[in-house]
């Protein structure tokens, strides 16, 4: 059973060996694993449902979940974004995102429930009980970096660290109206980008040019693109390291598209 092509995992194999991490036994059968945790993601299935061809179901669910905490597949995103991003214009963007209850009880660790939940990026919000996952995207719709929040958090907040995130200054940073905000385009401008967010009903109006702004739709396709695997759609995973590993993964392999 094969759940990579031939050309997906040449592409995929030299970043997984440059971002796992090192040890003195290396994974036994890494392309059979690996195709395991991408048909769980894919699937939204229980670890215990994949298939016996793709090796023991543990094996895959230990792989991916001890390198989601050492940030192997943050690095293997941004590993796939060696082939260039595009920075004429950079996107942000956060969608609301549905947890399945056994996505609930992590540990917590001496701390209170509250505690844990806001560690976790879980919340409740009038959606009901789930995260805020926000992401910023290159000038042809690639996802660069993710952050997470509680499901009730504004999305607002997370801006500032995402833009950090980009290996270079872009042109244009575009948002919609939930990133209106004087200090964010002031903190823009002061980067030597510039803005493309319109204002609320309630504010003054702020220049935000048709021509950039209509890109914006690039973002919201990639949303579209990452919500097909299952795992990205509603999140299984109990704490936040994991299911930012299911975006990374996902994000990657979008990447890699022709």
């Amino acid at each position: 059973m094969r759940v990579l092509t031939e050309e997906q995992w040449s592409a995929l194999e030299p970043l997984v060996e440059a971002c796992r991490p090192k040890a003195k036994t290396p994974p036994r059968d890494l392309r059979r694993t690996v195709e395991a945790i991408v048909w769980r993601h894919a699937n939204g299935a229980k670890w215990r449902a994949v298939p016996a061809e793709l090796g023991p179901w543990w094996r895959a669910a230990q792989l991916f979940i001890r390198w989601a905490e050492l940030g192997a597949w943050r690095r293997l995103l941004e590993t796939a974004q060696a082939r260039g991003v595009e920075l004429g214009m950079a996107f942000l963007d956060g969608t609301s995102i549905r947890a399945h209850h056994k996505a609930a009880g992590a540990p917590k660790n001496g701390g209170t429930s509250r505690q844990r939940d806001r560690r976790e990026a879980l919340g409740r919000s009038r959606g009901g009980f789930g995260t805020k996952a926000c992401v910023i995207a290159d000038g042809r719709g690639r996802a660069v970096a993710f952050a997470l929040a509680p499901g009730q958090a504004h999305e607002l907040p997370l801006a500032p660290a995402l833009l950090d995130r980009l290996p270079r200054v872009p042109l244009w940073v575009v948002g919609d109206r939930g990133y209106s905000s004087g200090a964010f385009r002031e903190l823009i401008w002061s980067s030597g980008a510039r803005p493309a967010i319109p204002t609320r009903s309630n504010e003054a109006v702020v220049a935000c040019p048709d021509f950039i702004y209509n890109n914006r739709n690039l973002v919201e396709r990639l949303w579209g693109r990452l919500k097909e695997w299952r795992a990205v759609a509603t999140r299984y995973e109990k704490t936040a390291a994991s299911y930012l590993g299911v975006l990374c993964l996902a994000a990657t392999m979008d990447w890699l598209k022709p």
